[in-house]
């Protein structure tokens, strides 16, 4: 097999480059500057750490562009079994770090496997939705069996106390149901509940107006009534559930947490601390930013996770709005790329799991972001790329060395069984 690499990608291994760049000025601001005189060991030799992995990273990347397409697919589902098996097995003999299991030690090496068992998922569902012409997410075995591939490893991951991945991962139903043919009416229907409990969080008249207006939005763009009523009925168990959550079932520290992310002044030095902190190191960036290694807030270790989950905060501190808004159109357009990728492939597995690639990509973008600007509440999900973490490096960088795999052959294999 001969590889052309005219053909290669490189403006998005570019992007990934980038990315992977800005990260390490952020990880080592966050843990190399003063703020080291704060923090444990441990912590300052995540700079270090992390060049590892992206070296471990980028040659992943490099041996799989040398792998055929159609073996993604046929090792899929036993992919997909080996990882369900390792998180079952985290879950009771893994390394216990924040209260959660999610980490296994193999040969030394600390893998998080429910990284790795995000992109078995795709691979697995992708290779289901497309291994036969006839097949249709109309049929509601399909769908069902579908939805099933993606819960198991959600259940699993939610028992390893990983709320954030489980969350991004259930997001994925909606997405490679509609890609595969599903309505527009029964996607918006689908999605539904968390758009109308999002507003019902911030106030009972917003899930109100929201209800409405997604039930008049389906009504018009698939005007059956049994959909329309379905979407009604479900908005108001969603707002009624909501409600009760909030009042009689959540914990007095859980249900403090949704109040911090509504109005974190009422608690600022207790639940709304690190939404005011990751606000203020944002707003205090202004246009250029205080200076690599300069901001207060990052270098006084105000900021919580700071070379994690609040890593776009490090940035928009030192670099202001100039270097946080590099950093969007950097992924803005990692984003376009891969979009347009898939759009130039015939075969629906290329297409399928380029466009899933992107979507947890893009879905971990706007939780990160959304957590980090107060936009949406703290869910601890790190940014791809940029992020601390060595799991989550090698798995995304895994995810998008696939699609530059499938994006090189896309030629010579036109069809891939």
């Amino acid at each position: 097999m001969m590889l052309n690499f005219k053909d290669f990608s490189w403006s998005v291994l570019l992007a990934w480059g980038a990315l992977s760049v800005v990260g390490l000025f952020a990880i080592y601001s966050a843990t190399q500057g003063p703020v080291a005189q704060f923090l444990p060991a441990y912590i300052q030799g995540n700079f270090d750490r992390q060049l590892i992995w992206i070296g471990i990273s980028l040659a992943a990347l490099i041996a799989i562009q040398f792998i055929t397409p159609r073996t993604f697919q046929a090792v899929s589902y036993i992919f997909y079994a080996v990882c369900l098996i390792l998180a079952i097995v985290t879950i009771f003999s893994g390394v216990e770090v924040g209260g959660g299991r999610r980490w296994l030690s193999i040969f030394g090496l600390r893998l998080q496997v429910s990284e790795f068992l995000k992109l078995a998922t795709l691979l697995a569902v992708a290779n289901y939705l497309t291994h036969r012409r006839d097949i249709s997410v109309d049929n509601l075995k399909t769908a069902l069996i579908t939805v099933l591939i993606i819960l198991v490893p959600v259940v699993i991951i939610m028992m390893q106390n990983d709320t954030g991945t489980a969350l991004v991962l259930l997001t994925l139903i909606p997405v490679v149901l509609f890609w595969s043919g599903l309505s527009y009416g029964i996607s918006l229907l689908i999605i539904s509940p968390a758009i109308i409990g999002y507003f019902s969080v911030i106030g009972l008249v917003y899930g109100i107006v929201a209800m409405i207006v997604i039930t008049v939005t389906i009504f018009l763009i698939q005007n059956r009534n049994w959909l329309s009523l379905s979407s009604l009925v479900l908005g108001i168990v969603v707002i009624i559930g909501t409600e009760v959550a909030l009042h009689q079932v959540l914990q007095p520290h859980q249900r403090a947490r949704v109040e911090a992310f509504v109005n974190p002044t009422l608690d600022p030095h207790g639940a709304g601390w690190n939404v005011l902190q990751a606000k203020t190191a944002i707003g205090s960036g202004g246009f250029q930013g205080a200076g690599f290694m300069e901001g207060t807030q990052t270098q006084l270790r105000f900021l919580p996770e700071q070379w994690t989950d609040f890593i776009y905060c490090v940035i928009g501190e030192e670099f202001g709005f100039l270097g946080a808004g590099f950093v969007l159109l950097l992924y803005a357009f990692l984003f376009l790329k891969l979009l347009t990728m898939a759009s130039l492939h015939k075969p629906p597995f290329a297409q399928l799991v380029i466009v899933s690639v992107t979507f947890l990509y893009f879905t971990h973008f706007i939780v990160n972001i959304g957590s980090a600007t107060a936009v949406l509440p703290i869910m601890g999900v790190p940014l791809p790329f940029v992020s601390y973490g060595g799991s989550a490096f090698l798995a995304n960088t895994i995810m998008l060395a696939i699609c530059l795999n499938l994006d090189l052959y896309k030629r010579s294999f036109s069809i891939y069984r």
